[in-house]
């Protein structure tokens, strides 16, 4: 089985590895930081998804990616925390644009999410990877991630791995 990948930016690195890892059809989620090119060419918080596309599609995971993160407000971190769908191609490219167009009728402010290159990636060390997995209890987890997965469950549960969430679940 051969898996696609895509990587997105928006929030904290953290947050944003806990929610893919989540979804049913994400195999593996790398946490860290993205470079793009041009204006875009520092590092930012962000993660790769490598997913199997007869089990989840790009337009899930960046349908997602856009309602868990404040991909509508362009505030003072959009440097450190780039709102961004890097693409891995030009294919890719052109379905994460229009994919974008299509959902911003749902939305009530305009999109801020860019779509760009993917450049560089930097991994964060070992310590961080897997952050939600090995510290769901730790406040940031508790504060921050939690709220975004349990609006997963209640949202999209057919897409969730009820196995990687089951302690929310018995809280709900």
């Amino acid at each position: 089985m051969e898996l696609t990948k895509v990587a997105f930016g928006g929030g904290c690195h953290w947050c944003t590895e806990a929610v893919f890892q989540t979804l049913i059809g994400v195999e593996k989620v790398e946490q860290g930081w993205v470079a793009s090119t041009e204006n875009n060419n520092t590092f930012s918080e962000a993660v790769i998804v490598y997913f199997n596309t007869d089990k989840i599609n790009l337009k899930t995971l960046i349908e997602i990616h856009l309602l868990t993160h404040k991909s509508t407000s362009d505030h003072s971190m959009r440097t450190k925390y780039r709102s961004a769908v890097y693409y891995f191609s030009n294919q890719q490219k052109e379905d994460s644009l229009k994919i974008i167009e299509e959902l911003q009728i749902s939305f009530k402010d305009k999109i801020i999410t860019k779509v760009l290159t993917f450049k560089e990636f930097k991994p964060n060390t070992a310590e961080f990877q897997n952050y939600y997995q090995s510290n769901p209890d730790k406040p940031f987890c508790q504060n921050y991630i939690n709220p975004k997965l349990t609006f997963l469950l209640q949202q999209f549960s057919e897409k969730i791995d009820k196995r990687k969430v089951a302690h929310l679940i018995s809280t709900t």
